[in-house]
């Protein structure tokens, strides 16, 4: 019941749906006698606000932080017992019924995994990703890429699916509990830049150290960052994702999800991945 309650306040709460929200909250009450003017205000400035958080930068300044965290994976050829990938990049229900893998933003994800599977082909790959959407049909995705990663010539033997997990708290969870990782095993974590710092802080709660690798960025180099977006959806998809992912990261340190409230690299990293 908690995880469809948050899951469902949190639909209600992204900025583009509560922006729309306000605006036909503003607009309803406009076209009543005695909340007219308040009404046209409220749909005023939410529109107003619309059109900001669309086209200027602001989605851009809240993500960026996230992705330049950790710096970009630096695969120096040590032996690697396990790749993880988190869920997130596949439309479980769409693949499903199509018969072919349907990807979203995150392609990299699976990209990524699957060339790392072929550099290091002694390593095992957990697939993490259970159904974890409100409006879902409740499809894994785990199922369906390692089906595709079985397809491409990946040794299905080496493949593990861990298809339970809703939240990334449960990916950590359910994933330490099904490899149950030996000391020293050097595990690689692949997820999206922007979301790495709180999965990382999750695999440290559970006792599992992973090596990250964060791909699907979205902000490019640090010159790119400060300019407008063409579309005001560009804009308001791109805050949506910021605006979750903070939100996330409070909500996951004050629930003692994580040890730290903006997970760091566990030794210093010259420079900031910026070019």
């Amino acid at each position: 019941m908690f995880y469809i309650a948050s899951k469902f306040g949190w639909f209600l709460a992204t900025p583009s749906n509560l922006l729309a929200i306000l605006v036909v909250i503003g607009a309803g009450l406009a076209a009543t006698r005695r909340w007219r003017r308040p009404g046209l205000g409220l749909a005023l400035a939410a529109g107003l606000a619309t059109l900001a958080f669309g086209l200027l930068p602001a989605a851009n300044l809240l993500l960026r932080p996230l992705e330049m965290r950790f710096p970009a994976f630096n695969d120096d050829g040590r032996p690697v017992a396990g790749i993880i990938l988190l869920g997130g990049a596949v439309d479980a229900a769409d693949s499903a019924s199509i018969g072919q893998l349907v990807v979203n933003e995150a392609a990299e994800r699976v990209l990524e995994t699957l060339r790392l599977a072929v550099r290091h082909p002694e390593a095992r790959i957990l697939i993490s990703g259970g159904g974890g959407t409100v409006f879902g049909d409740g499809t894994a995705e785990a199922p369906i890429i390692a089906g595709f990663l079985s397809g491409v010539g990946v040794d299905p033997n080496r493949i593990l699916i861990e298809d339970n997990s809703r939240t990334t708290f449960e990916n950590a969870q359910l994933s330490r509990k099904l490899v149950e990782p030996g000391p020293g095993e050097r595990w690689l974590l692949v997820t999206s830049a922007w979301h790495m710092p709180r999965a990382v802080g999750v695999f440290r709660k559970v006792g599992f150290e992973v090596t990250p690798c964060p791909v699907d960025y979205r902000t490019g180099v640090a010159a790119d960052a400060g300019k407008p977006f063409a579309s005001v959806s560009d804009g308001l998809r791109r805050l949506d994702v910021a605006a979750k992912e903070w939100a996330g990261l409070i909500g996951y340190y004050l629930s003692d999800r994580m040890p730290d409230l903006f997970p760091a690299p566990s030794s210093p990293v010259r420079g900031n991945g910026d070019d």
